[in-house]
C-alpha cells in the first residue's frame, strides 16, 4: 500500500483542478468560439493560424493529461508557453482579468501553477505508464 503525504494530496488537487480548466478552456474554443473563430482570433493577433490548432490540441490533451495523471511534469513544462501566449495576448487588456478583453492576471498566475506542478510533479492517484517512467524518469 502506497502512503501519501499532504504534499501528494496537494499536488493531486492543483493537478486536476487545472486538469480540468485546461479541458474546458481547450473545450471552449472548440464548442463556443469554433475553430474557424479560434484560428481568427490568433490571425487577428498577428500569430499564425496553425498556433490556434496547436493551442487547442495541447489544453484538451493536455487537460486530460494532467487529470489522470499522466506526465503530469512534463505536461505542465509543456503548458507553460501557451500559458505564456495567452499572458501575451491579454497583456493590452490591463491587470484584471475581469476586465474588458480579460487582463494578463489570470494567465499569469496559471503559469506559476504549472511551474509548481513541474516541481511537485503528479502527488497521489496518478496512472504510471512504466515504459514512460523508464524514458522520461521523474518527468513521467
Amino acid at each position: 500500500m502506497t502512503t501519501y503525504s499532504n504534499s501528494d494530496y496537494a499536488a493531486t488537487a492543483l493537478r486536476v483542478s487545472t486538469g480540468i480548466l485546461f479541458l474546458a478552456h481547450g473545450m471552449m474554443k472548440i464548442t463556443v468560439f469554433t475553430i474557424p473563430g479560434t484560428v481568427g482570433f490568433f490571425q487577428s493577433l498577428g500569430l499564425p493560424g496553425f498556433l490556434a490548432y496547436l493551442t487547442i490540441l495541447a489544453e484538451v490533451l493536455g487537460g486530460i493529461a494532467l487529470i489522470a495523471g499522466v506526465a503530469t511534469r512534463l505536461v505542465s513544462l509543456a503548458l507553460i508557453p501557451v500559458l505564456l501566449g495567452a499572458t501575451w495576448a491579454h497583456s493590452a487588456n490591463g491587470w484584471s482579468f475581469s476586465g474588458e478583453g480579460g487582463g494578463w492576471e489570470y494567465p499569469l498566475f496559471w503559469t506559476v501553477v504549472q511551474a509548481t506542478l513541474v516541481l511537485l510533479g503528479s502527488g497521489a492517484y496518478a496512472v504510471k505508464i512504466p515504459a514512460l517512467q523508464k524514458t522520461l524518469g521523474q518527468f513521467a
